[in-house]
């Protein structure tokens, strides 16, 4: 794929985890949650541009500050999605303003660190930030799958930063 194309997938996909992220959703134990993130996955490392030629330390180097940096926003908005179980034992969850902000820390990070290889003079391909969205997204999925599973079905929530809003989200059903 070229790199708008590339690019296109990727505001998509963050466009669309983002805004259902904030509604109140179910979530499935038993659903591939590794599916999108595996897919992502694949796709950016199929791109040959993913390092750069005349440069390989140097972008190998910001590809895994890259990946670490997806890993730690993913885990940091797990940790910060609010999750509760209703009366018939599902499991639902909705992201808080915590989790919002861990997004935006993680893409300012991300625009320091493209910044930083144009600085260098390291050409960095969309195929490198797939890959960090991957990371990011299968974190996240996998966190949460954790923590559902941990409830035994009792009427209660897990703690998350922000939690204890008085405000009932709308659900929907997946």
């Amino acid at each position: 794929m070229s790199g708008l194309v590339n690019a296109l997938v990727i505001v998509a996909v963050v466009a669309v985890v983002i805004v259902r992220q904030f509604r109140a959703r179910r979530i499935d134990t038993g659903r591939r949650w590794w599916l999108l993130p595996a897919i992502l996955a694949v796709v950016a490392l199929r791109e040959p541009g993913i390092l750069d030629a005349h440069h390989h330390t140097e972008s190998a180097v910001l590809l895994g500050v890259e990946l670490v940096i997806g890993l730690a926003t993913g885990a940091g908005w797990a940790w910060t999605t609010c999750l509760w179980v209703e009366e018939d034992g599902a499991v639902w969850s909705r992201s808080t303003k915590a989790s919002g902000g861990v997004w935006i820390v993680g893409i300012a990070l991300r625009v320091g660190l493209f910044a930083l290889g144009a600085a260098v003079g390291v050409h960095q391909d969309s195929a490198a930030l797939m890959l960090g969205l991957a990371a990011t997204l299968l974190v996240r999925s996998g966190i949460l799958v954790w923590r559902a599973q941990s409830f035994t079905g009792a009427a209660r929530s897990a703690p998350a930063y922000g939690f204890g809003m008085a405000r009932q989200a709308r659900k929907e059903r997946v």
